[in-house]
């Protein structure tokens, strides 16, 4: 077990991404700690992972990140690594965008994740603990609708940067980012419906979009981050990783017509 006894918080875990992390960091041997909005999934993870304690919290509130910090080492009697995985993906238009959307993506993408870093900080330090924190290849720009959300990735992964050499240094902490590709995620299923699209559309994908023939899985992003909460990964931070079947830049197609 690469995780056995670590103390480990996944925000936004009660599905998608961040549940495939917190069920592989479960296998893997940790204590883990549930985060989420909705009761009743939160209920339904904490049974699947053993009855994990989850606390139940938005983001978006400037003071619920000490308060969900502070929640998990009551429960675990420390931390040892933390993923900042919960996130919003907001879509409109620049000339549709509004400035509480936009606020509200910053808070929660950005901001809520900077202050979970520095709350858990003091319980991180006391080991050589382990941020990661769970970005998008759209930080690299993105659709036309994207630009609250890319822009926030894209400030995530100078943050991660940042600290990482930072945290590191000062600490002993390390803080790395991994950024998911396209993942068939409930969420992104249900968007996809809701956009017109038949309820099978990730079984047609042309291979533009998906070269193996199927996008990304969530527990394929959980294997991979396995590999930063652990301690093989050593001393590397500010380390910020595409998981994507394609290249995040520079790709053009073979053949276009014009």
């Amino acid at each position: 077990m690469r995780l056995k006894d670590k103390r480990i918080l996944v925000t936004g875990s009660t599905t998608g991404i961040g549940k495939a992390i917190a069920r592989r960091c479960h296998e893997e041997g940790a204590q883990v700690i549930i985060h989420g909005l909705e009761e009743d999934l939160a209920k339904a993870t904490s049974a699947e992972l053993g009855e994990a304690p989850f606390h139940l919290c938005d983001l978006s509130d400037p003071t619920t990140p000490a308060q969900l910090i502070a929640f998990a080492v009551a429960k675990l009697g420390g931390l040892d690594g933390l993923v900042n995985n919960a996130g919003v993906v907001t879509r409109a238009q620049p000339s549709e965008m509004t400035l509480e959307m936009w606020d509200w993506t910053y808070a929660i993408n950005v901001r809520a994740p900077f202050l979970l870093i520095q709350a858990a900080l003091p319980e991180l330090a006391k080991g050589r603990g382990r941020v990661l924190n769970i970005g998008s290849i759209n930080a690299h720009g993105g659709e036309s609708y994207f630009a609250a959300y890319a822009s926030s990735k894209g400030a995530l992964q100078t943050l991660t940067r940042n600290l990482g050499d930072t945290l590191n240094r000062d600490y002993r902490v390390v803080v790395n980012q991994i950024n998911p590709g396209w993942v068939l995620t409930e969420n992104e299923s249900a968007r996809k419906q809701e956009d017109g699209l038949d309820p099978d559309w990730y079984t047609k994908l042309p291979k533009i979009f998906a070269p193996a023939g199927r996008i990304l899985k969530p527990e394929e992003i959980a294997a991979g981050a396995v590999y930063w909460l652990d301690e093989d990964s050593g001393p590397v931070s500010g380390c910020v990783v595409e998981l994507e079947q394609f290249p995040a830049h520079g790709r053009n197609p073979d053949k276009v017509d014009l």
